[in-house]
Formats: C-alpha cells, structure tokens, sequence
C-alpha cells in the first residue's frame, strides 16, 4: 500500500496543498459527475457515487500522487455501449448492469497487478488509442446534440446519434436557449475566460479556480432560470429527483449469464482505462520527477473499480482535465483525492435537493465542452507523415468507432495493432552494404557512396531472426544472389541480431545448404557474443560453408581484399562474439 510511503512524511504543509488542490477539483468534479452518469445511461446520484470511495480507495492503493480518479467521457461512453444490450435483453436493470461492469472491471484490474500484466498496455499503440479518443470525443459530442434542442440524445454509433437527430418530433426553444447559452459560456470560460480576468488584474491563481468553477456557475445559473421561470411546465428536461445521502453499500445480485454477456466490454474497459491513467500519471510524474508503478497502478485502479461496485456507481478511471487541475492546485499527495471525496459526499448530503431542476441541457453542454478537447483531428495528419502504417491504424480505429461502437472501433485498433507489429517484425528491414571509402564502415548502397566487390555480397539485417521473418531473410538471399551471377560469396551482417530461435536456425541452415549447391559460401560477421554462444551449442557452425569474422571490415579484408585493408582478426575472427 503506497499509502504506508507517503503517509509517514505527512506533514501540515503538505495537507494545506492537498486540501486546497481538493477544493478546486471538487468544484470542477460535482458537473462532471453528474453530467458522465447522464452520458453513461444511470441516474445522476451514480455520478457523484463514482466521486467518493472510487477517490479513497485509489487513494490507499494508488502511486500517482496527483492522477484524478473518478467518472470519464469515454469509459461512460463505454458503459452505456455495454449496458444496453444486457438491458435490453432483459438480463437486469441498468444500475446493476453498471454495478457488476465496475466489479468485474476491477477484478480484471487487480488480477491484472497480480500477475504484473501492465505491459500489456504496451499492445495499444499511440496512433490507436488518440484515433479511439478522437472518435469517441466526436461520438459523444454529438450524440450529446440532441439533448440541447430539447430532442432527447445519446447513441453508441454515429448512424444511430444521426437517426435519433432525424427522427425527433421537433426543438423546444426553451431548451435551445439554455442549452446553447451554457454551452457558449462554458467555450468563452475555457478559452478566454482566464486571459480577460487576469487582464484586468486578477491574480493568476484567482482567475484560475473562477475558470475552474465556470460548470458549477452553469449549473447554479440554469437551476435559478428553471425555477425562476418554471422551465419544467415549457416542455425543458430536468434532471429530476437526487435522493440525497451518501450510498448504500452491497453487492448487486448476478447470474452467469449476465457475467458472460459483460465480460468482453469489462475487458476493453480496463484496458482502456489503464491506458489512459497510465499515460496521464507518467506525463505529470515526469514533470516534478516521480516515477509510478504500472502494476501497482493496476491494483489501484482496480481498487477503485471495485469500490464504485459495492456502492451504486459505475466503471472509472483517471481523467486526463481533472489530473492536470489537480496537479496545477499543487496536489502533494493522493490524499488530495480523498480529500475531494469528502467534498463530494458532502454536495451528496445537502445539494442533491437543488439538482432536481437543473436542465438536462446544461450537463449535455458540459460533455461537449470537455470532449471536445480529446479531439485531435490533426493528429491523421502528423502520424500520415510519419508512419503510414499507423496512419491507416488510426483511421480505421476511427471509422470502426463512428460506425460500429466503441468496442468494435478498440479492438479493431488494438488487433490492427497487434498485426502491423506481426507484419513488421516479419518483414526486417535489411540492406546490402558497402564500404565508405577510408574508412572501415559499411553503409547501404542505396544512401551512401560506397566501395563494394563483385564477387561478395554484404546483408545487413536489422532484427532477431525468429518464425515470423525466417522465410522474409530465406526469400532476400535467394533473391539477391539470383541476380549476381559472379558470386562467390555473401555475409551476413549481424550487429542488430539479438536473438535467434530454433526455427530461424533451421532457416540459416537451409540458406547455407541451398548457397553451398550454387557454389557460393555463406558467412557471418558482427555476431553478438550471447548469440554466438548459442550458436556454438548447435551443429549449425560445423556446417556452415564460410567463417564468422569479428567485424564486416574484417570479412571484407579476408574476403574481398577491399583497398586500404588492414586485416585485424586474422583466423580468431572464427571466434568472435
């Protein structure tokens, strides 16, 4: 428990941090909690029970010291895609269904730090998780449309959030304009508002926390016009009735086939989640030099998640705004989030009576405003110009997401992931190699201006050779010496060869036998010493047809008598490692 670390070096100093840091989270949180439980399809109250022991628990098990725990956009997109089908298919009700995705999300968690899998996030790419990001930010935004004209909104796909738009029996202008109206003034708050008010003279750490506080203004401004002019009577959506009081402890009532229907989407939940507080810790971490631990994070994730299943909420995760609030706040220590738990329970205790008219639209206009920011269209540009591999990765993990859900979009990315990897790793880069003219560097011949011999042949392969790409290296070889009628001998080169496994050995074996029919002799150069040794542990070197020289310059003076040769190995090359 990381809270055995810090805890000893708690101090007064410290405290004053954290609870300041919390208050201003605990502001930016309460619209937060209540808007992601409208976007996760549960009752508002589940929102702000996702605020409390989700915070404390993480806070025990967890070593970031400023990651923000609690509901996020894309993990109740995510919810919502998953409970629906389970509801629908009359399996249980939605608050339970939401319960037991939390449970099961967190028992894969904490299994997951168990067992020391957090290299498993490693199989999701950057290009895979942004593009997944990005469609999912676009998804929410405008299935989140609907509710601002008073049309109802929501949809796991965009073909379905564009049916539900089209099908809406008609825009109540009173929802409209409360509905854009807070959405205009959350955009004006996030972008300009901070710059107005500290020209003006305000302090930068006032105008902060007035900035941060904007949603909650929303909130409060929109709950007065409704009560003011009974906006519920014109036809506007309000939020309705928050039993106010801290939640209940206990276990949801479940069945097998409600644990099989979920399973898959508790999966992707954890993975994804864990992705995205992973990358949000290390980022902030890095900046004050910390460091965390991926596996523990796993346990303190899914603490978490666990907590959030045992008291009436839904699957959380770190969120990437709040986190950077927090450590802006000059959060100290995870502390900071029990500290906001409090905050939360306590607007549980004695605000819920107020959210009853608060507008729908007011919290649709908050999601918009805070999904809109993961959006990062510009990065299809960027990764084309890098990779175009990742690029069609991305894209497709976008189009899948848009099209079919977010669970198809994620794992069509992560096995589109996984395959460009496979492919890669299958397909090493290799080049055929010359000298650079006085020196004893060899270099592509594609490149560089080089010296090279008719008779020897130079392959420079850049990955262990194994299964996946034996027949890649079997196929160059045949190839290049199809096309150089004058051989007589060719080298391999293996500075970047870090392993061999049996079935690549099996294939140099074969690449000798067949060279060795077309009289040419197969060397290698630049073999790394464990390599080596395991080489000497098999038959392939008694029938290798060529040597092992020391380094590729060596190969050249004993092979090609390159010009300026100065021999540095003589037969000991034979050994070299």
């Amino acid at each position: 428990m990381p809270i055995l670390d810090w805890g000893r070096r708690y101090d007064r100093a410290t405290f004053s941090a954290d609870l300041l840091a919390a208050v201003i989270v605990t502001i930016m949180l309460i619209p937060q909690s209540l808007a992601y439980a409208m976007l996760a399809g549960m009752p508002p109250e589940a929102g702000l029970y996702a605020s409390i022991l989700p915070l404390v628990a993480y806070a025990l098990f967890g070593t970031s010291r400023v990651l923000a725990v609690g509901p996020v956009a894309v993990v109740s997109l995510m919810t919502a895609s998953a409970v629906a089908p389970v509801v629908l298919a009359g399996l249980t009700d939605a608050m339970t269904a939401a319960m037991v995705l939390a449970l099961m999300s967190g028992a894969m968690l904490v299994a997951m730090g168990l067992l020391r899998l957090g290299f498993l996030a490693n199989f999701l790419s950057h290009p895979v998780i942004s593009g997944f990001i990005t469609a999912s930010g676009l998804l929410i935004a405008a299935g989140q449309l609907g509710y601002l004209f008073g049309a109802g909104g929501g949809g796991s796909t965009l073909p379905a959030v564009i049916s539900r738009l089209t099908d809406a029996g008609g825009i109540n202008p009173a929802t409209c304009a409360i509905g854009f109206g807070a959405l205009v003034f959350l955009w004006f708050a996030r972008s300009r508002l901070k710059p107005l008010l500290t020209g003006l003279g305000m302090g930068a750490g006032a105008a902060s926390v007035i900035t941060r506080a904007a949603p909650v203004m929303a909130v409060f401004a929109t709950i007065a016009l409704s009560k003011g002019f009974d906006l519920g009577a014109r036809g506007v959506a309000l939020v309705g009735q928050v039993p106010a009081g801290l939640p209940v402890l206990g276990l949801p009532q479940v069945d097998m086939a409600l644990i099989l229907a979920l399973a898959p989407a508790a999966f992707l939940i954890s993975i994804v989640g864990f992705v995205e507080s992973v990358s949000v810790a290390r980022t902030l971490a890095a900046r004050r030099r910390e460091r965390i631990g991926p596996d523990q994070e796993l346990m303190g994730l899914g603490a978490a998640n666990l907590a959030a299943g045992i008291s009436g909420a839904f699957p959380v995760t770190g969120g990437f705004a709040r986190s950077v609030v927090n450590f802006d706040a000059g959060a100290q220590t995870p502390a900071a989030g029990a500290f906001t738990a409090i905050g939360i329970a306590l607007a549980a205790l004695f605000l819920a009576p107020l959210l009853a008219a608060l507008p729908q639209a007011t919290l649709a206009a908050t999601i918009i405003v805070a999904v809109l920011s993961l959006v990062d269209l510009p990065a299809l540009a960027r990764v084309w110009a890098w990779s175009r591999h990742d690029f069609a990765a991305m894209l497709a993990t976008i189009i899948v997401t848009l099209g079919f859900g977010v669970e198809a979009g994620i794992s069509v990315g992560v096995a589109l992931s996984i395959l460009l990897v496979l492919w890669r790793a299958s397909h090493p880069h290799s080049a055929v190699v010359g000298q650079v003219p006085g020196t004893e560097h060899y270099r592509n011949i594609s490149r560089h201006q080089v010296i090279t011999h008719p008779a020897v042949l130079s392959l420079r392969v850049d990955e262990s050779l194994w299964f996946g790409n034996a027949r890649f290296l079997e196929e160059k070889i045949e190839a290049l010496a199809a096309c150089s009628p004058g051989l007589k001998h060719i080298v391999l080169m293996c500075p970047a060869v870090n392993d061999i496994d049996a079935s690549a050995l099996e294939s140099l074996a074969d690449i000798n036998s067949r060279l060795v029919d077309a009289g040419i002799r197969f060397h290698l150069s630049e073999v790394k010493g464990p390599v080596m040794d395991r080489l000497r542990r098999s038959d392939f070197l008694a029938g290798l047809s060529g040597e092992v020289f020391l380094s590729q310059h060596e190969a050249m003076c004993r092979l090609g008598q390159m010009p300026e040769c100065r021999e540095t190995g003589g037969a000991e090359g034979r050994a070299a490692g």
